[in-house]
Protein backbone atom coordinates (compact mmCIF):
# COMPACT_ATOMS: atom_id res chain seq x y z
CA UNK A 1 0.00 0.00 0.00
CA UNK A 2 1.19 3.03 -0.77
CA UNK A 3 -0.43 6.52 0.60
CA UNK A 4 0.08 10.33 0.03
CA UNK A 5 -0.64 13.13 2.41
CA UNK A 6 -2.47 16.32 0.82
CA UNK A 7 -1.84 18.71 4.12
CA UNK A 8 -2.78 22.06 4.78
CA UNK A 9 -0.45 23.52 7.39
CA UNK A 10 -2.51 26.10 8.52
CA UNK A 11 -6.29 24.84 8.10
CA UNK A 12 -7.60 26.31 11.49
CA UNK A 13 -4.50 27.21 13.31
CA UNK A 14 -3.50 23.31 14.06
CA UNK A 15 -0.19 22.32 13.97
CA UNK A 16 -0.68 19.30 11.74
CA UNK A 17 3.51 18.06 12.63
CA UNK A 18 2.64 15.77 15.86
CA UNK A 19 0.29 13.99 13.54
CA UNK A 20 2.54 13.58 10.68
CA UNK A 21 5.02 12.01 12.81
CA UNK A 22 2.26 9.38 14.58
CA UNK A 23 1.24 8.64 11.27
CA UNK A 24 5.13 8.20 9.72
CA UNK A 25 6.13 6.47 12.51
CA UNK A 26 2.57 3.69 11.97
CA UNK A 27 4.07 3.66 8.13
CA UNK A 28 7.74 2.63 8.90
CA UNK A 29 6.38 -0.08 11.48
CA UNK A 30 3.90 -1.29 8.75
CA UNK A 31 6.15 -0.81 5.68
CA UNK A 32 3.72 1.56 3.94
CA UNK A 33 4.80 4.18 1.36
CA UNK A 34 4.00 7.31 1.63
CA UNK A 35 4.63 10.70 -0.09
CA UNK A 36 3.58 14.15 1.78
CA UNK A 37 2.26 17.05 -0.21
CA UNK A 38 2.10 20.57 1.65
CA UNK A 39 0.02 23.23 0.42
CA UNK A 40 1.47 26.80 0.06
CA UNK A 41 -1.45 29.15 -1.28
CA UNK A 42 0.67 29.29 -4.74
CA UNK A 43 0.08 27.12 -7.46
CA UNK A 44 -1.42 24.04 -5.13
CA UNK A 45 -4.01 22.12 -7.47
CA UNK A 46 -0.77 22.39 -10.05
CA UNK A 47 1.86 21.39 -7.65
CA UNK A 48 -0.37 18.20 -5.73
CA UNK A 49 -1.76 17.08 -9.09
CA UNK A 50 1.88 16.65 -10.35
CA UNK A 51 2.84 14.54 -7.05
CA UNK A 52 -0.50 12.54 -7.64
CA UNK A 53 0.79 10.92 -11.06
CA UNK A 54 4.06 10.55 -9.70
CA UNK A 55 2.92 9.01 -6.58
CA UNK A 56 0.47 7.07 -7.90
CA UNK A 57 -1.31 6.04 -4.35
CA UNK A 58 -3.41 3.17 -3.17
CA UNK A 59 -4.89 5.78 -1.10
CA UNK A 60 -4.98 9.59 -0.82
CA UNK A 61 -4.98 11.68 3.04
CA UNK A 62 -6.80 15.15 3.19
CA UNK A 63 -4.89 16.20 6.59
CA UNK A 64 -6.94 19.52 7.43
CA UNK A 65 -10.16 20.68 7.76
CA UNK A 66 -13.48 21.23 5.07
CA UNK A 67 -11.68 23.45 2.72
CA UNK A 68 -8.84 20.82 2.86
CA UNK A 69 -11.44 17.83 2.15
CA UNK A 70 -12.85 20.08 -0.87
CA UNK A 71 -9.50 20.77 -2.02
CA UNK A 72 -8.47 16.98 -1.87
CA UNK A 73 -11.32 16.16 -3.63
CA UNK A 74 -11.47 18.07 -6.33
CA UNK A 75 -7.81 17.10 -7.12
CA UNK A 76 -9.18 13.80 -6.95
CA UNK A 77 -11.68 14.35 -9.99
CA UNK A 78 -12.30 12.07 -12.49
CA UNK A 79 -8.97 10.16 -11.23
CA UNK A 80 -10.54 7.02 -9.33
CA UNK A 81 -8.17 8.01 -6.63
CA UNK A 82 -9.92 7.05 -3.20
CA UNK A 83 -10.09 9.86 -0.41
CA UNK A 84 -10.33 9.37 3.49
CA UNK A 85 -10.24 12.43 5.25
CA UNK A 86 -7.99 12.96 8.70
CA UNK A 87 -9.99 15.95 11.17
CA UNK A 88 -7.61 18.95 11.79
CA UNK A 89 -9.51 21.81 11.17
CA UNK A 90 -11.34 24.37 13.08
CA UNK A 91 -14.87 22.87 12.87
CA UNK A 92 -14.03 19.72 11.02
CA UNK A 93 -18.20 20.13 9.62
CA UNK A 94 -17.88 17.57 7.15
CA UNK A 95 -16.14 15.08 8.74
CA UNK A 96 -18.38 14.76 11.67
CA UNK A 97 -21.20 14.51 8.85
CA UNK A 98 -19.35 11.86 7.54
CA UNK A 99 -18.87 10.03 10.86
CA UNK A 100 -14.71 10.06 10.80
CA UNK A 101 -13.23 9.25 14.04
CA UNK A 102 -12.42 12.70 15.77
CA UNK A 103 -9.02 11.18 16.94
CA UNK A 104 -6.55 11.96 13.64
CA UNK A 105 -4.61 8.57 14.57
CA UNK A 106 -7.33 6.75 14.86
CA UNK A 107 -9.02 8.22 11.76
CA UNK A 108 -6.05 6.81 9.83
CA UNK A 109 -5.90 3.75 11.11
CA UNK A 110 -9.73 3.36 9.59
CA UNK A 111 -8.64 4.78 6.46
CA UNK A 112 -5.15 2.26 6.26
CA UNK A 113 -7.53 -0.23 7.56
CA UNK A 114 -10.63 -0.17 5.77
CA UNK A 115 -11.72 -1.45 2.36
CA UNK A 116 -15.29 0.52 2.11
CA UNK A 117 -15.03 3.16 -0.75
CA UNK A 118 -18.23 4.46 -1.94
CA UNK A 119 -19.16 7.67 -3.74
CA UNK A 120 -19.77 11.39 -1.75
CA UNK A 121 -21.54 13.74 -4.12
CA UNK A 122 -20.30 17.09 -4.76
CA UNK A 123 -21.79 20.32 -5.92
CA UNK A 124 -20.46 22.34 -8.89
CA UNK A 125 -21.65 26.23 -8.63
CA UNK A 126 -22.15 28.42 -12.38
CA UNK A 127 -19.96 25.39 -13.86
CA UNK A 128 -16.64 26.66 -11.87
CA UNK A 129 -16.84 26.87 -8.29
CA UNK A 130 -17.57 23.58 -5.88
CA UNK A 131 -18.88 22.68 -2.23
CA UNK A 132 -18.94 20.03 -0.36
CA UNK A 133 -20.73 20.72 2.84
CA UNK A 134 -22.83 23.95 2.90
CA UNK A 135 -23.15 27.15 0.79
CA UNK A 136 -25.57 30.10 1.59
CA UNK A 137 -26.66 33.34 -0.09
CA UNK A 138 -27.50 36.02 2.95
CA UNK A 139 -27.01 37.00 6.44
CA UNK A 140 -24.30 33.95 6.34
CA UNK A 141 -22.86 35.12 3.58
CA UNK A 142 -22.43 38.61 4.89
CA UNK A 143 -21.21 37.38 8.32
CA UNK A 144 -18.75 35.01 6.70
CA UNK A 145 -17.08 38.20 4.77
CA UNK A 146 -16.89 40.24 7.74
CA UNK A 147 -15.26 37.57 9.76
CA UNK A 148 -12.51 37.15 7.35
CA UNK A 149 -11.03 40.58 7.24
CA UNK A 150 -11.09 40.98 10.94
CA UNK A 151 -7.81 40.06 12.63
CA UNK A 152 -9.47 37.86 15.41
CA UNK A 153 -10.79 34.86 15.33
CA UNK A 154 -13.23 33.02 17.24
CA UNK A 155 -16.88 32.40 18.03
CA UNK A 156 -17.06 35.76 20.22
CA UNK A 157 -16.37 38.05 16.81
CA UNK A 158 -18.70 35.47 14.64
CA UNK A 159 -21.36 35.82 17.57
CA UNK A 160 -20.22 40.03 16.81
CA UNK A 161 -21.18 39.99 13.46
CA UNK A 162 -24.07 38.00 13.67
CA UNK A 163 -25.70 40.43 16.21
CA UNK A 164 -24.68 42.90 13.72
CA UNK A 165 -26.53 41.29 10.96
CA UNK A 166 -29.48 40.51 12.95
CA UNK A 167 -30.03 44.11 13.35
CA UNK A 168 -29.99 44.94 9.69
CA UNK A 169 -31.74 42.50 8.43
CA UNK A 170 -33.93 42.44 5.43
CA UNK A 171 -35.43 40.08 3.38
CA UNK A 172 -34.86 39.80 -0.49
CA UNK A 173 -36.56 38.20 -3.35
CA UNK A 174 -35.42 35.01 -4.89
CA UNK A 175 -36.63 32.38 -7.27
CA UNK A 176 -35.84 28.67 -7.31
CA UNK A 177 -35.78 26.77 -10.54
CA UNK A 178 -35.35 23.25 -9.82
CA UNK A 179 -36.87 20.15 -11.24
CA UNK A 180 -39.70 19.59 -9.72
CA UNK A 181 -40.97 22.89 -8.96
CA UNK A 182 -40.63 26.94 -9.37
CA UNK A 183 -40.88 28.80 -6.06
CA UNK A 184 -40.72 33.01 -5.56
CA UNK A 185 -39.90 34.27 -2.19
CA UNK A 186 -38.60 36.42 0.29
CA UNK A 187 -35.61 35.13 1.89
CA UNK A 188 -32.85 36.00 4.69
CA UNK A 189 -31.44 33.30 3.73
CA UNK A 190 -31.25 30.51 0.77
CA UNK A 191 -28.43 27.81 1.56
CA UNK A 192 -27.21 24.97 -0.57
CA UNK A 193 -26.52 21.91 1.27
CA UNK A 194 -25.19 18.87 0.34
CA UNK A 195 -25.18 17.70 4.15
CA UNK A 196 -27.36 18.68 7.41
CA UNK A 197 -25.26 20.88 9.37
CA UNK A 198 -23.08 23.81 9.71
CA UNK A 199 -19.75 22.93 11.38
CA UNK A 200 -21.48 24.02 14.88
CA UNK A 201 -23.56 21.44 14.79
CA UNK A 202 -26.11 23.70 14.02
CA UNK A 203 -28.63 21.63 11.69
CA UNK A 204 -30.08 23.70 8.19
CA UNK A 205 -31.90 20.49 7.46
CA UNK A 206 -32.50 16.60 8.91
CA UNK A 207 -33.60 15.26 5.76
CA UNK A 208 -29.62 15.61 3.79
CA UNK A 209 -27.33 13.03 2.58
CA UNK A 210 -24.24 13.63 0.70
CA UNK A 211 -24.28 10.67 -0.67
CA UNK A 212 -27.70 9.98 -1.88
CA UNK A 213 -27.93 11.82 -5.02
CA UNK A 214 -29.76 14.71 -4.25
CA UNK A 215 -29.08 18.00 -2.22
CA UNK A 216 -31.10 20.19 -0.69
CA UNK A 217 -32.18 23.86 -0.57
CA UNK A 218 -33.10 25.53 2.55
CA UNK A 219 -35.04 29.67 2.19
CA UNK A 220 -34.84 30.39 5.80
CA UNK A 221 -37.52 33.33 5.68
CA UNK A 222 -37.55 34.91 9.10
CA UNK A 223 -35.71 34.69 12.05
CA UNK A 224 -36.98 35.43 15.25
CA UNK A 225 -35.94 34.99 18.87
CA UNK A 226 -37.53 31.64 19.30
CA UNK A 227 -35.80 29.84 16.05
CA UNK A 228 -32.57 31.67 17.58
CA UNK A 229 -33.35 29.61 20.72
CA UNK A 230 -34.01 26.40 18.78
CA UNK A 231 -31.02 26.63 16.05
CA UNK A 232 -29.27 27.02 19.49
CA UNK A 233 -30.09 23.68 21.18
CA UNK A 234 -30.59 21.92 17.79
CA UNK A 235 -26.85 21.32 17.54
CA UNK A 236 -26.83 19.24 21.02
CA UNK A 237 -30.45 17.40 20.18
CA UNK A 238 -32.03 17.18 16.20
CA UNK A 239 -35.69 17.09 18.03
CA UNK A 240 -35.45 21.02 18.51
CA UNK A 241 -34.91 21.67 15.04
CA UNK A 242 -37.33 24.56 13.58
CA UNK A 243 -38.88 24.00 10.37
CA UNK A 244 -41.25 27.00 10.91
CA UNK A 245 -39.17 29.81 9.53
CA UNK A 246 -38.06 28.04 6.63
CA UNK A 247 -38.45 25.73 3.54
CA UNK A 248 -36.70 22.72 2.32
CA UNK A 249 -36.52 21.33 -1.08
CA UNK A 250 -34.60 18.23 -2.82
CA UNK A 251 -33.16 18.05 -5.98
CA UNK A 252 -30.48 17.41 -8.15
CA UNK A 253 -30.36 20.64 -10.06
CA UNK A 254 -31.25 24.05 -9.42
CA UNK A 255 -31.19 27.76 -9.82
CA UNK A 256 -31.58 30.94 -7.79
CA UNK A 257 -32.46 34.24 -9.20
CA UNK A 258 -32.02 37.42 -7.51
CA UNK A 259 -33.06 41.40 -8.06
CA UNK A 260 -29.26 42.13 -7.97
CA UNK A 261 -26.05 40.85 -7.67
CA UNK A 262 -25.56 38.68 -3.88
CA UNK A 263 -22.70 37.63 -2.24
CA UNK A 264 -22.12 33.87 -2.24
CA UNK A 265 -19.95 31.66 0.71
CA UNK A 266 -18.93 28.21 -0.16
CA UNK A 267 -17.52 25.84 2.73
CA UNK A 268 -16.80 29.13 4.70
CA UNK A 269 -15.41 30.53 1.59
CA UNK A 270 -16.50 33.76 0.06
CA UNK A 271 -16.22 33.27 -3.74
CA UNK A 272 -18.20 36.64 -4.87
CA UNK A 273 -21.50 38.54 -6.13
CA UNK A 274 -23.99 36.67 -8.29
CA UNK A 275 -27.45 37.57 -9.98
CA UNK A 276 -27.49 34.12 -10.97
CA UNK A 277 -26.74 30.78 -9.12
CA UNK A 278 -26.72 27.51 -10.88
CA UNK A 279 -25.93 24.72 -8.87
CA UNK A 280 -25.21 21.05 -10.42
CA UNK A 281 -24.69 18.05 -8.72
CA UNK A 282 -22.23 15.11 -9.30
CA UNK A 283 -23.56 11.79 -7.85
CA UNK A 284 -20.73 9.92 -6.20
CA UNK A 285 -18.36 11.46 -8.22
CA UNK A 286 -15.88 11.12 -4.87
CA UNK A 287 -14.10 8.01 -4.17
CA UNK A 288 -14.60 8.06 -0.05
CA UNK A 289 -12.80 5.49 2.31
CA UNK A 290 -14.67 5.28 5.08
CA UNK A 291 -15.87 2.56 7.58
CA UNK A 292 -19.15 0.64 8.61
CA UNK A 293 -20.52 3.85 11.42
CA UNK A 294 -20.99 5.76 8.29
CA UNK A 295 -24.96 5.88 8.39
CA UNK A 296 -25.25 7.19 5.06
CA UNK A 297 -24.09 3.89 3.27
CA UNK A 298 -26.01 0.48 3.21
CA UNK A 299 -25.07 -2.64 3.30
CA UNK A 300 -22.52 -2.37 6.11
Amino acid sequence: MKLLFIVNPISGGVDKEPFLKQAETLCKNYGLEYDIFKTTGVNDHEEALKILHESKPTKVISVGGDGTTLFTSILLLGTGYPMGIIPLGSANGMATELFVNPSPIEAFKDIIMSDIVEGLDILKINNEFYTLHIGDVGINASIVDSYEKDENRGMTTYAKYFIEELKQLKPFPIKVVTNEETIETHVLMSAICNSRKYGTGVPLNIVGNPMDGKFEIVLIESINLSSLLKAGLSAFDEKFYDNQTSQVLSTSMAEFIFDSPRLLQLDGEVIGKFKNISIELLAGAVNLITTGRNKYIKNH
